[in-house]
């Protein structure tokens, strides 16, 4: 029997290995424009909110510029997509074991509905996932809209679902939702980072990620640590 009936993605720094283009492109808009430029983790830590969101938290000394800062942004994302954007080791091979496997697949992104469509298209991941999230149809992380949308749609309860992600926007996003997460190391945020929200464990890898969806020990954790339904 499957641990969980349902597992949600995030899509930067979970799935694909964007951090290190976001960020480039959040510090490149800001030096163009020339206002302070954020450090690296600085920029990692806004990955997840939607857009907008992200350039007001990251520069709230210059909401004047908001919308200078997301149409500058926009354009350096699309001059360096030029070239594809890798998937993490394995994904693909995991996706359709657990798909195989029965395991309803959903995602859960800060990215816009035109972006996160043109990638899941590209990578030919779309068809893997029953439910998109993104956020043009829901509050930005981390509100537990996306992932309450997402439950209610595949009438699936929280003790059944999962939440997979690199940052602990995702984490807290999860907790707030009341379902399990699963933090994965190769992202945005340290495990030490993502220990703080009380994750079932962080995974190194997505064959790692694998082993920990389908094995007894799983059952047995989630069990112990996430929320009663309500």
């Amino acid at each position: 029997m499957n641990k969980f009936k349902l597992v949600i993605f995030d899509w930067d720094g979970t799935v694909m290995d964007s951090v290190p283009k976001i960020v480039t492109c959040m510090r490149n808009t800001a030096r163009d424009l020339g206002i302070p430029v954020p450090t690296e983790q600085q920029a990692k830590d806004v990955i997840g909110l939607s857009l907008a969101k992200a350039t007001e938290v990251l520069f709230p000394a210059h909401l004047h510029l908001n919308d200078e800062l997301v149409a500058g942004y926009k354009a350096q994302y699309r001059e360096l997509d030029v070239t594809p954007t890798p998937l993490f080791a394995d994904v693909e091979t995991v996706l359709e074991k657990l798909h195989a496997a029965g395991m309803q697949l959903a995602i859960a992104t800060g990215k816009g509905r035109e972006g996160i469509d043109r990638l899941l298209k590209e990578s030919g991941l779309g068809k893997y996932f029953v439910n998109v999230k993104c956020s043009d149809d829901a509050k930005s992380k981390p509100s537990p809209d996306m992932l309450e949308q997402i439950l209610r749609e595949q009438g699936i309860t929280q003790c059944d679902a999962v939440m997979i992600g690199d940052s602990q926007l995702d984490m807290a996003m999860a907790n707030a939702a009341g379902i399990a997460c699963i933090g994965v190391s190769f992202g945005a945020h340290s495990t030490a980072q993502l220990q703080q929200h009380t994750p079932l464990c962080v995974v190194d890898s997505y064959q790692h990620l694998l082993q920990v969806l389908t094995t007894p020990l799983a059952a047995s954790t989630h069990q112990h640590q996430t929320q009663p339904v309500l």
